[in-house]
């Protein structure tokens, strides 16, 4: 059967201590960019967390990256950090407004992280999944939800991501201090790899990336990995589904050699 698209990626391209680790010593700055996209296929912009980034920014990532290449983005914190979501639909207008749609064919899917005390109130998130559209400006819109409370390991918010009007799937979380949420719940799978160790030249052990390797091609031809925690036993409907893997926190240092070591798996595997 055919397979979606797997990209790749880490969070952001600016950290100093990958300069001669992963950038070499005498980059120039302004290539840094250009020359993680060289290398991997996926980046998750961080910086729109914290705080508004400008219309020409967007234009100029995508123009400085190859075709095929994605961002992901992360949501405002303004949208997420609320007692009640729904009270936060003027900082998702405003977010969508405010240039992120110029990354045209290059925009991935949008996380929305929910702080790790937010606990799972269904009225309050089928409420907020109301807010999420399909489509700006004539540019498909992918969300990711980032629920990292014990309590949204429920039944019940896996079937509110498949109900809902928008594309939305949770991020599949590896990360020993919150639950990982497997079940596939759209036309796209978003994974968060959080297990990297600085003393590990390749950030991650060769035996997690040989396991992970695969689960991504399950992903990726419509299945779901059966080693893998799923909330309901719903079979996923056997499609190609896009898969989007970041090798994120953890020991950030070694995350590019993670992800490139995973890159190098998929593509000896075809």
């Amino acid at each position: 059967m055919a397979a979606g698209a797997i990209r790749v990626g880490i969070g952001g391209w600016t950290y100093e201590p990958w300069r001669g680790v992963f950038y070499p010593a005498d980059l120039p700055q302004k290539r840094e960019l250009a020359y993680t996209a060289e290398r991997l296929t996926a980046i998750e912009i961080n910086a729109t967390f914290y705080g508004a980034q400008k219309p020409e920014s967007f234009r100029k990532w995508a123009a400085e990256t190859p075709e095929g290449f994605v961002f992901s983005v992360k949501g405002p914190r303004f949208a997420t950090q609320r007692r009640v979501l729904t009270e936060g639909a003027e900082s998702i207008e405003r977010f969508l407004g405010g240039g992120v749609t110029e990354l045209g064919p290059k925009l991935g899917p949008i996380v929305w992280q929910f702080p790790a005390t937010k606990r799972f109130d269904p009225a309050d998130i089928e409420g907020f999944l109301k807010l999420l559209p399909r489509e700006r400006g004539g540019v498909r819109l992918r969300h990711a939800i980032e629920a990292r409370h014990e309590s949204f390991a429920d039944p019940a918010f896996v079937d509110l991501l498949r109900a809902a009007d928008a594309e939305v799937t949770q991020v599949v979380l590896d990360d020993p201090d919150h639950p990982m949420i497997a079940d596939v719940t759209a036309e796209f799978v978003y994974l968060r790899l959080e297990r990297a160790q600085e003393e590990l030249e390749g950030g991650y052990p060769a035996e997690d990336l040989d396991a992970w390797a695969p689960r991504l091609e399950t992903y990726a031809r419509g299945g779901q990995p059966a080693d893998l925690p799923a909330l309901t036993g719903d079979k996923p409907k056997k499609q190609p589904r896009d898969v989007f893997a970041f090798f994120i926190s953890g020991a950030k240092v070694r995350n590019p050699a993670a992800a490139m070591a995973m890159i190098g798996r998929l593509d000896s595997a075809h």
